[in-house]
């Protein structure tokens, strides 16, 4: 059995099989198997151990250290947020983008007249100043997947990329 503690200012409800915490950041939701663990709330803590089915206890066991470390990560990321920077990197053509709702435009990269387009996954933000870029957001998840959509959308397609190296590439962290 685990516990996971749950911090001032974060609400965690159980509605079925789905999860939602909410914080001061922002709110997710995490979808739990409940074939494989059981889970409850009691006062500010979280509770998780592993069935009872006999046949299901090392996936059983697997599954509460997995979602121990997801819920434990998703309450830090909803009273503190993520934030993942990048950074444009260009040759030739300078490169110019925009947020239009849920989708950011990547403009004249590889000197291309159409806009390449990467999805924003979930309620993630995108700020765009100068060649940096941030992406931020509640769910650690969805800002890693719109990192690496905006990394697929700059791919050069049918080239060496030894060569061809523009594009908007995750910034080093020091």
């Amino acid at each position: 059995m685990k516990e996971i503690g749950i911090q001032n200012g974060v609400s965690v409800a159980k509605e079925g099989a789905r999860l939602t915490i909410k914080g001061p950041k922002g709110s997710t939701s995490k979808s739990i198997d409940e074939r494989l663990v059981v889970l409850s709330i009691e006062g500010n803590k979280i509770r998780i151990s592993q069935t009872e089915n006999k046949k299901l206890q090392k996936k059983g066991a697997l599954a509460v250290m997995a979602l121990t470390t997801e819920l434990t990560d998703a309450i830090g990321s909803v009273s503190s947020g993520i934030e993942r920077k990048m950074t444009v990197v260009f040759a030739h053509f300078p490169v110019s983008m925009e947020v239009k709702g849920q989708e950011l435009y990547i403009k004249n990269l590889f000197g291309e007249k159409i806009p390449r387009v990467a999805v924003l996954a979930g309620e993630t933000k995108v700020m765009i100043k100068g060649s940096d870029v941030t992406v931020t957001g509640c769910d650690k998840y969805d800002v890693g997947q719109t990192v690496a959509n905006i990394m697929n959308a700059c791919h050069a397609r049918g080239q060496d990329t030894r060569v061809f190296q523009d594009g908007i590439y995750p910034a080093r962290e020091e």
